[in-house]
């Protein structure tokens, strides 16, 4: 008698059991799916909304009309996070910081003899999960040694994209249209922006997209 009690009390643990175990399986919330910025990995630790980012890289300007251009070696780039949602989707990136080492550029352009500073404001960025870029607005300000003494160009755009990549953590920009919006007759009236930077990273590592 005591073995048939002690069977029927062991099944109905056992269906209790298996009874709890169904429920917890059913119950179990979802693994959360990526951000569409991450450390370390694709699909790895979120970047956390306030982290800053940088990177170093280089720019040109360009133009066909005149003919010319300015090259810089050593320029970098800062953003703060300012949205980082479930991929797929768009992060969001803000007080985004381009500095240019003057040093360090050349120009070709007729008139010019040299290149005293570049300032490059770009204010807000946009990241999306297929890699797209978007900067809104952007505003370049050049100050050019000439024969005739320093000529300032500042050039604008409305927004201009680029691309993201895992590859190498980087972000290009490549022959973006800016319009001369103040300027002397130095100044070509429309220059193509590039620039490319990376490893873009923050306190966890390179950041990838996702």
């Amino acid at each position: 008698m005591r073995n048939r009690h002690s069977s029927l009390l062991a099944a109905a643990v056992l269906a209790g059991a298996a009874s709890l175990g169904g429920m917890t399986s059913a119950t179990a919330a979802p693994a959360a799916a990526g951000n569409v910025l991450t450390y370390g990995s694709a699909g790895g630790t979120a970047v956390p909304v306030g982290a800053q980012l940088s990177a170093a890289g280089s720019i040109s300007l360009t133009s066909t009309s005149p003919a010319g251009s300015v090259n810089c070696s050593s320029s970098t780039f800062g953003a703060t996070v300012a949205s980082n949602p479930i991929a797929p989707g768009t992060a969001g990136e803000s007080n985004v910081d381009v500095a240019v080492n003057a040093s360090s550029c050349t120009i070709s352009l007729v008139g010019a003899t040299g290149v005293n500073s570049i300032d490059v404001d770009l204010t807000n960025a946009t990241v999306a999960s297929n890699g797209t870029v978007k900067v809104t607005p952007i505003r370049a300000v050049g100050v050019l040694d000439s024969w005739f003494g320093p000529v300032t160009c500042i050039y604008e755009a409305a927004s201009i994209t680029g691309t993201a990549s895992n590859t190498d953590n980087s972000i290009r920009f490549t022959n973006q249209p800016l319009n001369l919006t103040n300027g002397e007759i130095t100044c070509p009236s429309v220059t193509n922006f590039s620039a490319q930077y990376k490893p873009v990273s923050g306190s966890g590592g390179k950041v990838f997209v996702n």
